[in-house]
């Protein structure tokens, strides 16, 4: 009787570890996607001055402008991790338009403060880009513990869902994964 009540013990003390285990790991995975928000937030914050000082040097690009604020507001908006990365690839492919009217535009591209709005941009950009990496390997295991036995069980039990990676998708993967063309 006692080995009985011993394994029962043992049992519940695993169980409870496992289960604790897997919150730790899932609390990791919403403070990561939080700092991301924090970052997205940052971005969508001066998107609109950086809209501001092109039109002032670009009036003939409407449809871009239209396209980038549209983009934004579609971020702004997004309450899942599947709407959010839909969102940021529309945004990022607009802003990447925007972004090549100042090749058309000398006077916009010496411009101080469109030239400070890029560099905060890009800055934000690279923080976003660390916030995305950190967020999917805390999915990554999370997940991971999620699936591996006994902890599947338990899981199971208490109804642990499966998160969601940061994806960016192909095109982006492949803007990110491109050199930039640095020309003089």
């Amino acid at each position: 009787m006692e080995i009985f009540i011993g394994s029962i013990i043992a049992i519940l003390i695993i169980i409870g570890v496992m289960y604790n285990t897997l919150v730790s790991k899932r609390q990791t995975v919403r403070q990561s996607y939080a700092d991301i928000d924090v970052q997205l937030k940052q971005r969508q914050n001066l998107i609109p001055n950086l809209v501001e000082t092109v039109k002032a040097y670009a009036v003939h690009e409407k449809e871009t402008f239209d396209a980038v604020i549209k983009a934004r507001n579609s971020s702004v908006q997004a309450n899942t991790v599947q709407d959010q990365v839909a969102a940021e690839s529309l945004l990022s492919g607009a802003l990447g338009r925007l972004f090549a009217l100042s090749e058309a535009y000398p006077d916009l591209k010496a411009n101080r403060n469109f030239l400070e709005l890029q560099d905060e941009l890009s800055t934000i950009e690279d923080k976003l880009a660390a916030a995305r990496r950190f967020y999917n390997s805390a999915v990554g295991d999370y997940n991971t513990s999620r699936e591996q036995f006994p902890s599947v069980l338990v899981a199971n039990m208490f109804n642990f869902k499966e998160e969601t990676f940061f994806d960016l998708g192909t095109a982006e993967r492949t803007n990110l994964s491109e050199a930039p063309k640095v020309e003089f």
